[in-house]
């Protein structure tokens, strides 16, 4: 089991990470963050929005499933949205430089570190 801080380092050192946060959605607020370049306060409270429109959708549409991520492909950038399934309301925020990182192993390793989580 890994701590807020270790998760985040271990985000932190996936090809291309930028930055990285861990994300309370029923508040909006950061509970974590690593690395530069992103106004980590403003973004948490951001994506906190996109998480909450795609499960009112989900409901809306009668989706009986969960969010695994969320990808959102920028001209320079990747930005990863896990969702903690141990924690319901709280998600890991991972920002890549599309140029240095690999989307794949990226995914797989945001899928690890939310595994192993402890809150």
């Amino acid at each position: 089991m890994a701590s807020i801080q270790d998760s985040l380092n271990t985000l932190m050192a996936v090809d291309g990470a930028i930055c990285a946060a861990l994300v309370d959605s029923t508040s909006g607020m950061l509970m974590g963050g690593a690395g530069g370049g992103v106004d980590m306060e403003l973004a948490a409270a951001g994506n906190t929005e996109v998480v909450r429109a795609k499960l009112k959708t989900m409901r809306m549409l009668n989706l009986n499933d969960q969010i695994d991520d969320i990808l959102i492909t920028l001209g320079k950038q990747y930005h990863i949205i896990r969702p903690v399934a141990a924690n319901e309301g709280v998600f890991f925020y991972l920002v890549l430089d599309k140029t240095r990182s690999n989307l794949a192993l990226a995914r797989r390793k945001t899928m690890d570190v939310e595994k192993e989580l402890k809150l």
